[in-house]
């Protein structure tokens, strides 16, 4: 097992400005002072880590990447660096995190340090070769509930529902009583059919009722953060079915609380705008 990290030191996030700057590419957030931050932060709970060479793989070709093909190109710098078995490896990724968010909203630029680690789990945490044969599904809905606490873990979770849309479903729902509302987001946000940045779900653009359960029990969540996303999700659903996402919404109206009906509002606003008759009428009776 790897050792315990020393007390003396922490793990740390490279600088990041709170939002993008003028001249300034997202790619910057994943550059030399991420790559060092990363071989710090695993050689505190993994001390045969070889910091130096799996600085020099991060850095080799890294320059011309967009901040998401840098994400995936460090999770295989990783993977070289790292113990040959998933498990081990992204054992050693979530012992080196820094302290789950408190906060939900302003969360600034440093959380997508992070990236890479999603990637990681995403690229590695389905198939058994790469686990000595064993099922990875468990340690890696771990690690994305521990990375979403941090990060999200929305762009993770969608191999997994590609892959295994029953079996992380169920998880998720579990989560969605979960008292991190960064766990409780993923939820709603990770299974969204159409979200921007990340790989589409056809099966919920085709059918997006197996979902609906986790919508139903988020639609009232204590955290504007949560509910955003909900209003989103359900904006996603009225693009590919609009009368599900309508009759949704009609019925959610039913002894709404200010909170829900400010959902409602936010859920219909793109078709309200193209004119669409029902969304005008829910954002007519959410007022």
């Amino acid at each position: 097992m790897p050792a315990k990290r020393p007390t003396t030191q922490k793990p740390r996030l490279p600088s990041a400005p709170h939002s993008i700057q003028k001249g300034m590419s997202l790619a910057d957030l994943l550059d030399r002072e991420a790559i060092d931050c990363l071989a710090h932060n695993i050689s505190l709970v993994y001390p045969a880590f070889d910091g130096t060479a799996f600085q020099r793989t991060a850095r080799n070709g890294l320059k011309p990447l967009s901040i998401l093909q840098r994400g995936h190109h460090l999770a295989r710098a990783l993977r070289e660096h790292l113990p040959e078995c998933y498990n081990d490896a992204v054992h050693i990724l979530v012992r080196s995190l820094t302290p789950p968010q408190t906060d939900t909203e302003d969360l600034g630029l440093g959380v997508f340090f992070y990236l890479p680690h999603v990637s990681f789990v995403a690229t590695y945490g389905l198939d058994p070769a790469h686990n000595g044969g064993q099922d990875p599904f468990e340690i890696s809905m771990v690690a994305q509930y521990e990375l979403t606490r941090r990060f999200s873990a929305e762009f993770s979770i969608r191999p997994f529902l590609i892959t295994w849309p029953e079996r992380t479903l169920a998880q998720l729902m579990k989560w969605t009583d979960d008292p991190d509302p960064h766990v409780r987001r993923l939820c709603s946000e990770g299974t969204r059919p159409r979200l921007p940045w990340a790989i589409r779900i056809p099966a919920f653009m085709k059918d997006p009722r197996p979902v609906l359960p986790i919508l139903e029990a988020l639609k009232d969540d204590s955290d504007l953060y949560v509910r955003r996303s909900v209003a989103n999700h359900v904006g996603d659903i009225a693009k590919d079915h609009p009368r599900l996402a309508f009759e949704l919404c009609e019925r959610w109206l039913e002894d709404a609380t200010k909170e829900r009906k400010w959902l409602l509002r936010h859920a219909v606003r793109h078709p309200a705008k193209k004119g669409v008759k029902a969304a005008l009428r829910i954002r007519r009776l959410a007022k």
